[in-house]
């Protein structure tokens, strides 16, 4: 079966910082670009950052750009997106997704869906 879990959202005040992760099951990760998106009570899903299968190649939305760095371990199975200086305009359940080619920030263009992990940013 083929599976994406997320873990370490949380309740956070803004400045601070969390690391999410995406562990994957049932298949390998080292083959697949892997993105993040995140999804705010009555908005649209959007993409936040993706990474390519190597982790040469990393892109960030430019609300992010400077804040997240997204990080892979494949010996782990597992993608990571570090969110430092979070604003309370970050609140919102925290997706991972793997990319049916590459690493683009195109809901579309993903096939395996996690469960989401919300964050929230509030003081």
């Amino acid at each position: 079966q083929l599976q994406l879990v997320e873990s370490g959202g949380g309740l956070v005040q803004p400045g601070g910082s969390l690391r999410l992760s995406c562990a994957a099951s049932g298949f390998t990760l080292d083959y697949y670009a892997i993105g993040w998106f995140r999804q705010a009570p009555g908005k649209e899903r959007e993409g936040v950052s993706c990474i390519s299968s190597s982790g040469g190649t990393t892109t960030y939305a430019d609300s992010v750009k400077g804040r997240f760095t997204i990080s892979r371990d494949n010996a782990k199975n597992t993608v990571y997106l570090q969110m430092n200086s979070l604003k309370p305009e970050d609140t919102a359940v925290y997706y991972c997704a793997r990319a049916r080619r590459r690493c683009v920030l195109r809901k579309i263009e993903y096939d395996v869906w996690g469960q989401g992990t919300q964050v929230t940013v509030s003081s």
